[in-house]
């Protein structure tokens, strides 16, 4: 085994370590899949949002959040405004760091959050229309 890169062994931090230390990390093509992946993030954000919104409105969902319920129910569209700003700041904070690798495990985290989320949305979609298909139980 090659002995470890000197400069890698005295790096105290990620800004410490140079730029070249790990020339198959951070390419270009690198960078264009965690670009798809937070645009991702934005979209499955804003799906989220209008259907938690429908959800609620229609009375098939209760907001599981305790410090926006009450946003959610008189202010829907304010709601979802203010839903997309900050998961688009954090997406924008964590695009800025994405040469640190805190910043994309972040990345995957949040993107991990939101697909498990339109899995939630989607089985609930499945539910009720198999609930309207079947009709009411006797």
């Amino acid at each position: 085994m090659a002995d470890p890169d000197p400069q890698l062994v005295a790096a105290k931090t990620a800004k410490d370590v140079p730029s070249d230390a790990y020339p198959w990390v951070g390419t270009p093509q690198h960078y264009l899949w965690l670009r798809g992946i937070v645009a991702t993030v934005l979209i499955l954000n804003a799906i989220d949002a209008v259907m938690t919104v429908v959800w609620i409105d229609s009375g098939l969902a209760v907001e599981a959040n305790p410090f926006i319920a009450e946003l959610v129910h008189s202010r829907p569209l304010e709601f979802a405004a203010g839903k997309l700003l900050l998961v688009s700041l954090g997406s924008w904070l964590l695009w800025r760091r994405r040469r640190e690798p805190l910043a994309v495990v972040g990345i995957f985290i949040v993107f991990l959050a939101y697909y498990l989320l339109l899995l939630v949305h989607l089985r609930a979609v499945r539910i009720a229309v198999l609930s309207d298909w079947l009709g009411p139980a006797n």
